[in-house]
Order: structure tokens, then sequence, then C-alpha cells
């Protein structure tokens, strides 16, 4: 339902009225679902099958009288629990963070000028215009319109794109999809401009009526979590299958039933790895946000693990490469050549001749190409704070700055010429065309775009202020200025015209872009990013290949290509003609040595992305447009961008650069390889830790020795090691070489890579090491086992405490600064002072049955607590260190 407001179309709302409204009406957003209780989360982290087995294990240990155990193992549980917790709490906020990051734009009209203002914030009443790939935000009666066409699929289910007007629709009770005046919250427009008034906002949107089909959403679950969900259930199966043969060892070892099944309990909560279902939710939620903070946003998970996989970036060129600050340089108009000074979107600069200062005023032709370029444009620039800045895409600002040198102004060409049509760019036609009448009343219309594409629709040319007819030599004449700008790395767009009968009504856009006569070029440059190159050259050593993918002209692209490094001396350059008569088979066979595409459409994009995909490429393709979208969601990794990305192409995508930038793609991949790295780290920590304690029992039953470590003991160290060392392994920094390596096989196991010999290694040594701590021990005091016990006890902990160390690094323990996690030196600090709280505070000594460790012992403790980590470093296992990446 609308609401009755009234508005000044020519200068919008003022701030103060927009506040008004804002509290009247609310903020501009459905009504989200509602957040799950606090108390629900927390209990939701206790329906897990391994927390469920923790569980049983708590109410045996209290049923056998034992309630320090119990306790023990409640303690393990809530600590599990309440990390859970806290993650996905701090996951909820993280989401809510990039809702907000994310949130669409809108452009409203604000005290006379356009603004861009989150969507949340437009009001009933204010007038906001839209264009190409925007996604509508409130509900907007539709003043004015040019080509507009918008896909209205999220309300009517119709896919086919509407063409929308403005002026009355007649009719009773007029069904959605036939409101030919109205553009409705949620809809995409697929191609035009329009201008309209927001008449319904929020739940008061024809959006908002069926918003809870809307409210529901699914938990992704990435192919890795599931895996581990997986192998966590195995593991269960495997520890309670190895606790049962420690138990049946002992009892036919002749120990006493009772405490063999209350160590077989203890020894099965210590088994079972609790943790692993957390570990990748952990790592992934620390590693979006560290993303965050290097300006990409992951909008899919399954991203993450995906990131370290690609082996192949599609990537624009303008804007993504380069600094999106066109500049004209160059003008070529009737046989002659100009060169123009200045630098970004200031108007001051000078036109040059032969290297002679010129008066752009008394060249005719230069002067009306320069006009021209002004009058088909959309885009403004404002001086902000002594600065100029740029409203509206870059190209087009580089056309206005140009004209504005030469003295120019918007409010002159306003009192010369009255607009009355515009045919909007799109990709696909590769130029925009405006109707217009000078004060004598004769029409014209104006043209630009891409110099090839005008030509073909040019049957006269202005040559030395005469008009000529356009003929081959003409032709390539133009064509060879062009490809001159062009081996300069400069972008081209060519100005065409023509005059219209003054009897002519309105013109379809085929009419109007059609024998037209071409007055002159202007060459201009976009400087690449300077942090761009050394990217490319990261990605190169990663084994990631890099493409550039452009609508510019071939010379131009593979200028720019060379200058950063993507080119190579024997790399194709493909355009997208000789793209267009190319079957898929015959892409597929030189897709790996083509490093350009060229004057290539967003449809060809797909192709591409196809192709690389079918040679065993893992794909990353960056777009902006509505017409990206295809490709971006064809892509392994679909990158939009923030800035200058349509809402559509953000939808689509799996990754939103938040700066535009290539060189934030190559910071990504490079966040996702560490993520994965660090969540095998810490499998590794935690199974090999798990393996040993579960040996050291087996082992000393096998033997008939006494039991060398009591329940309490055991589920202390799983308390301990398992909890804060193993969690600071998900803050670590990548390893120096993380770069330098092969991208990962999408197919590769967890266990891959000798991780499996990792875990069973370390953990057998730390078995080992254990026993024989207590078997020396025990063999030196005989009459006192719990002293026995408690050294064992000490040299679990601290092998393991030793091992988190060489889990860092995929080579050895001195392949790291031991410093360099700073989390992780406060995690085992914290560990080892609680061991020592444990052995020497005298009221937890009965709790923990233990007692203090002489002196002379500590060095027996720490020198076998040191061999599982550095005996395989010597090299005695060196088999697995020559498998390891280099």
């Amino acid at each position: 339902m609308e609401e009755q407001t009234s508005t000044n179309l020519m200068d919008g709302l003022t701030e103060q009225e927009a506040e008004k409204r804002l509290e009247a009406f609310g903020y501009n957003q459905l009504e989200g679902k509602k957040k799950k209780p606090a108390l629900l989360l927390f209990f939701a982290q206790f329906k897990d099958f391994m927390v469920l087995v923790l569980i049983g294990a708590t109410i045996i240990s209290a049923l056998l009288g034992e309630y320090v155990d119990a306790i023990a193992v409640v303690a393990i549980v809530l600590l599990n629990g309440v990390m859970g917790f806290f993650q996905e709490a701090k996951a909820e906020k993280s989401l809510e963070a990039l809702k907000e990051l994310a949130a669409p734009q809108v452009t409203v009209l604000r005290n006379g000028k356009w603004e861009k203002n989150p969507s949340k914030e437009v009001v009933v009443g204010d007038v906001v215009k839209f264009g190409s790939g925007d996604r509508i935000g409130a509900d907007i009666r539709i003043t004015k319109a040019s080509s507009l066409y918008i896909e209205e699929s999220a309300l009517t289910g119709e896919s086919v794109p509407v063409q929308k007007r403005e002026g009355i629709v007649h009719g009773e009770h007029v069904g959605l999809g036939d409101q030919e005046n109205m553009a409705f919250m949620g809809t995409l427009v697929t191609r035009g401009t329009g201008v309209g008034i927001v008449v319904g906002v929020g739940m008061k949107t024809a959006m908002g009526q069926i918003a809870d089909l809307l409210q529901s959403a699914e938990t992704v679950i990435t192919p890795l979590q599931r895996k581990l969900e997986q192998l966590g259930k195995i593991l269960i199966v495997l520890s309670l299958l190895l606790t049962a043969a420690v138990v049946f060892v002992g009892v036919y070892q002749g120990q006493d039933m009772y405490r063999m099944f209350l160590a077989g309990v203890s020894l099965a909560v210590a088994a079972i790895p609790e943790g692993l279902p957390a570990i990748v939710t952990v790592a992934l939620s620390l590693g979006v946000q560290r993303m965050i903070k290097k300006k990409a946003i992951v909008r899919k998970l399954q991203a993450v693990e995906t990131l370290g996989c690609a082996s192949v970036i599609c990537s624009d060129k303008t804007g993504t490469m380069t600094q999106n600050k066109m500049v004209v340089t160059n003008i070529w108009s009737g046989g002659k050549s100009w060169s123009v000074t200045g630098e970004g979107y200031e108007p001051k600069g000078e036109f040059h001749e032969n290297n002679q200062s010129i008066n752009p005023t008394k060249h005719h032709s230069l002067y009306q190409t320069l006009t021209f370029g002004y009058l088909c444009n959309q885009a403004n620039i404002i001086k902000k704070d002594k600065e100029y800045a740029l409203d509206g895409d870059p190209t087009e600002g580089a056309l206005v700055a140009c004209a504005m040198k030469a003295g120019l102004t918007r409010d002159m060409l306003r009192d010369q010429f009255e607009m009355i049509h515009e045919f909007p760019f799109d990709s696909t036609r590769k130029m925009m065309s405006v109707i217009v009448k000078d004060r004598s009343g004769k029409k014209f219309v104006v043209s630009k775009g891409a110099p090839d594409v005008l030509l073909n629709l040019c049957n006269g040319v202005l040559w030395d202020n005469q008009l000529q007819v356009m003929n081959k030599l003409y032709k390539e004449r133009i064509q060879k200025e062009v490809d001159s700008l062009a081996s300069q790395a400069l972008r081209t767009i060519a100005i065409a015209y023509k005059t219209l009968p003054q009897t002519s009504l309105k013109i379809s856009e085929k009419e109007a872009e059609s024998h037209l006569t071409f007055i002159g070029i202007q060459g201009m440059i976009d400087p690449p990013r300077p942090e761009v190159k050394a990217a490319v050259e990261e990605c190169k050593q990663a084994g990631i290949k890099t493409v550039m993918i452009t609508g510019d002209h071939q010379i131009t692209a593979a200028a720019i290509a060379k200058q950063l490094g993507i080119l190579p001396d024997k790399g194709n350059v493909l355009e997208g003609k000789k793209l267009e008569a190319l079957d898929d088979e015959e892409l597929t066979n030189i897709v790996d040595d083509t490093y350009v595409y060229a004057r290539v459409s967003p449809e060809h994009k797909l192709r591409i992305v196809k192709a690389l995909q079918r040679r065993g490429h893992i794909v990353a393709m960056t777009g902006d447009g509505v017409n990206d979208a295809p490709a971006i969601k064809a892509a392994d990794i679909g990158v939009a961008m923030g800035i200058t990305g349509t809402d559509v192409a953000k939808e689509a995508s799996s990754l939103v650069l938040l700066d535009d930038n290539f060189a934030t793609i190559g910071a990504a991949i490079k966040e996702g390889r560490n993520i994965y790295e660090n969540i095998r780290k810490f499998i590794r920590y935690l199974l090999a830790s798990n393996v040993g304690e579960i040996l050291v029992m087996l082992f000393a039953m096998s033997l008939a020795l006494p039991l060398p470590l009591v329940p309490i003991q055991i589920l202390w160290v799983n308390l301990v090691t398992d909890g804060l060392p193993a969690m600071a392994l998900g803050l670590d920094s990548p390893e120096s070489d993380v770069m330098k390596r092969k991208p990962r096989n999408p197919k590769e196991g967890v266990f891959a890579r000798g991780l499996g010999w990792k875990i069973i290694s370390r953990g057998f040594l730390i078995g080992i090491v254990t026993l024989l701590a207590f078997i020396i021990t025990n063999s030196q005091n005989p009459d006192n086992l719990q002293y026995a016990q408690t050294v064992a006890f000490s040299t679990l902990v601290l092998a393991q405490l030793i091992l988190v160390f060489d889990c860092r690094s995929e080579r050895s323990i001195f392949h790291r600064n031991p410093f360099g996690n700073i989390a992780l030196i406060g995690a085992v600090f914290i560990s080892l002072l609680l061991m020592l709280v444990v052995i020497y505070y005298p009221l937890l000594q009965p709790i923990f049955s233990t007692e203090p460790i002489k002196g002379r012992d500590w060095l027996l403790i720490s020198g076998l607590a040191a061999i599982p980590t550095f005996f395989l470093v010597g090299g005695i296992f060196s088999r697995e260190t020559m498998k390891e990446p280099k």
C-alpha cells in the first residue's frame, strides 16, 4: 500500500525531512527471523553424538561412585559446550556484520544532490535513480524510464524481464506483473535506467507481504565439515574398540575388574576427539574474520576450502588490475591528433598539437569531439574539499574531465541542448546513444562506444572539417590510429553523430544507431595498480595462472598484460570475434596457452570458465555486471566487485572484494590455504595426542604392568591439551612458503601428504616415552606407584605441549619461529602452569593422585618428552621428510 506524502522531484527530500520520515515509517527492512534464545543455543551444543557418548560416561562414573571422575567429564563436556556456544554466537555476530557490509546501496536525491545511502535508510517520498544491474531497494513509482527492463521473478515467478514506463496504469486490482509504472523491492534492473519516488518501505512493500517466505535459512555445511563429521563417528568406534581391548587385556593380566572398567571409561573419554566437529567451524570463522580485514567478504563458506585449490584466476582488467581512474591523454579527429595534459579527474590541463599549446575552441572537429563526448554521458565531476571526485563511470568521467579542460560545463550544455531520449550503454552493443535538440530545434543522435563497433555503423566521416563518405581507405586510416593508441596501452572511445529529420517522431534504438558520421577518438589510460604486479608474481609462484579478460582492444590489453607480467613471450591473446568462431572443443584445446581475452562480452566468460574446468582447473572468475552473473556462478570461486559490482553479480558470487583489487584475490587465496592448513594442524595435534594416550595404556596392559595413569589424570590431560593449545593452532599465521606450493587437489583426503603417518608415528612415540618414564621411575621407586604415575602424567603432558610446536610446520619444528604464534605461547604457558599446580598444590594432590616431582626427574621427563618431536627430525624417519612440500 502506498503512503501519501509530498516530494520535490527536482531536489528530493531534505535531510531533516528524511529523518522525520525515518522515525515515522521505520527502517526500510524486512522483519528478520527471530534469533534463537541464548539458552537454547547453549543446550544445542550438547546434541552432538560425541558429546552424548561423553554424557553417558559421566553417568557411568557417577553410578560407580567415582564423583571426581564424573565431575572431570562434566567439566570437559561443559568446556566444549561453552566454547561451541561462544563460537556460534560470535559467528552469528560476524554474519550480521557481513550483512551490513554487503547491504545494498541506493542512489538517493537529497538536498538537490545525488548520493549513495544504505537501502535501509531510504524513506517514503525519497527520489531514487537506478540502472542496469541494480536491485530495487523499495517499492518505487517510476517517474522517468529509459529502455527500462526489470526482472520480477522474486515476486511473480516470471523470469522474463518486464519493460517499465512512467505514467498511469488504469484499472482496478491490477496484478503486480501488470503494474508497468512500478519497481518493486527485491527485483532486478536488467537493462536501462529509471528515476522514481519511494512509495513503500520495509514490511509495507509487496515483498514485505510475502516476507515469511524469505525468512527460512539453512546452515551450510562445507564438504570438509561433512568429512570430519563422518571421521569423528569412525574414530568413536575405533576409540571404543581400542578402549575395550585395553580393559580386556588388563583384566586378562589380573588387574581389578572395577578399576579397569573405570580406567576404560576414562580412556574412552580421553580418546574420543570431541573437539573435532568444532575444528572447521572455529578455523573457518576465524579465517573469515581475517578475510574481512583484508577487504574480502566470504558469502559462501565452501569458497574458503575451494580457495586453496584455485589454479586459475580470470580477472577483469579495468578497476581490478588498474586504478579505475581514467584520464584522456590523446584525441584524434578528422586526420589530426592532439595530446592532453593533466591528472585524475581535476579539470586542469592543456591541449597540444605538435608540442605547441593550442586553444581547443579554435579547432572545430576537436571541440565537437569534446562536446559530443560530454553530451553522451551520465557522469559528473564534483568538487569535494578541494578535491575532484567522480560520480559515475570512470570512462565517462575521463571524457567529462577532458571536456571541462576545454571550458565546457554541464550548465553550458543544458543551455545549448535539450535531452530528448537516451539509449543506455549495455555490454552487448558496447555503445551508448542520446537524442538531443539544439536551440534552433535541430535534432541529433550522438553516440559513443568501441571504435570497431561504431566504425561498422558509420557511412560518413568528418575529415579536415569536411563531411566525407566512409570508405575502405578511411576505415583503414581510423583503424591504424586506433591500433597506434592501443599499442600505447590506451583505451579508445569513438564519437559519432547524425542529424535527424525535423519531422522524425520517436525512433528505435536500431534506427538511431545506424548511418552515423564518425568524428573522433579519445584515447585514455587507466594506470595499473602498483600492487598488482607483485600479486600476479606471487600467484605464479603458487602455481596459479592469471588470465586477463577485458572488453578493451587486443593491443591495449596485451600491453597492460605484459606490463603486469601476465602475458609471457609465447602466450596467446584471443579476441572475442575469434572466440565466437571456435566450438567448445577447439576453445578447450587452446585455453591453457591463452592468457588474455580481449574484446569479449560477458557471455564469452561463461565459455572460458567451462573450457578451463574441462581442462581440470579450479577457476576463480571476477565480474561486476548483470551479464557476468552466469560466469560467476559457474566458476568454482565466483568473485564480485564490492564497489562497482551490481547486486546481481554479488548474489551470484561466493567472494566479494570490498576494494575491487586483484591483489585482494591473492590475499584471499593465501588465507584460504592457511585456513585449510590450520585445520590439518589441529587434526594432527588432536589425534596424535589421543593415539598416544590410548597406546600408553594398551602397552602397559600388554606387558602386565600397573596402570601408568589413573582415570582422573587421563581426563585432566584431555581437558588441558585438547583445549587452549589446540584452539591456538587455529590462529596460526601462514607459513612463509604457503604461496610457493602448487594448488591443493580438491579430491585430496584429510590425511594426505603424510598426515596420517605423522599422527601414528608421533602418537606411537608419545605412548612409548610415557611408558618408559613410568617404567624407569617405578623401578627406582617400587613402593611408590603414585610417584611413577605422576612422572608418566607429566611426561605425557609435556610431550604433547612440545608436539604442538612441531604441528605448526609441514616440515619440522625448526622451520618456524616458535614465538610466531603468541596465542600458542600463552596457551602452552597456562597448560604448564596448570600441570604444576596439580602436581605441587597440596589440596589438589589427593584428587589427581599426584606427588611433588624431584628436580632430577624433571631432566628425565624433559628428555623423554622431547623425543617424539626431535627424534623424527633427526632423520630416523627421513622418508617422511622427503615427501613433504619444499
